[in-house]
């Protein structure tokens, strides 16, 4: 992930302008929160984390295609 400069805030700014900060996220997708001066939190918007949540058909079956090739001994032992 990359991340943009212009995205980042202090834990105590996030904590006194909430709001600005949630408009940033609409305008930019995401903000990342320092402690510190480093990043701690990020803030995306409740539809983008769901997003990357969620695995499209095509990822599971090329991961469960790559498993079953790497274990097909152990698969073929066990269907004995």
């Amino acid at each position: 992930m990359n991340v943009n400069t212009e995205n980042l805030v202090s834990i105590t700014e996030a904590n006194q302008n909430f709001s600005r900060v949630a408009r940033m996220v609409d305008e930019k997708g995401s903000v990342v929160i320092l402690k510190n001066n480093s990043p701690r939190y990020l803030l995306i918007e409740f539809n983008q984390a769901q997003k990357e949540q969620s695995a499209s058909d095509e990822d599971i079956l090329a991961l469960s295609k790559r498993l079953i090739e790497k274990n097909r001994e152990a698969y073929e032992v066990l269907a004995k």
